[in-house]
């Protein structure tokens, strides 16, 4: 059973390609790369460093880490 004495601050990384570079609209969501649900933002901001380097070349795509705490319960503080 995982080590619940922190607590946890989800964060979700997604991304792909974007219709535009003027906003945060995905070309297809059938496309979109969900990549996983971290338990704090130190560890979906690492995966996202990885994801956004490995498409360094392609301007259009994105990707984004998402407060899921935030959202869960909105009286949570910020990281």
């Amino acid at each position: 059973m995982a080590d619940t004495s922190e607590k946890q601050l989800l964060h979700l990384v997604i991304g792909g390609e974007l219709s535009s570079l003027d906003g945060v609209t995905f070309a297809d969501l059938d496309k979109v790369d969900i990549v996983g649900v971290y338990p704090n933002y130190a560890a979906a901001y690492s995966v996202w460093k990885q994801k956004a380097q490995m498409t360094v070349d392609s301007a259009q795509t994105r990707y984004f880490i998402v407060h899921l705490h935030r959202l869960l319960d909105p009286q949570t503080a910020a990281d």
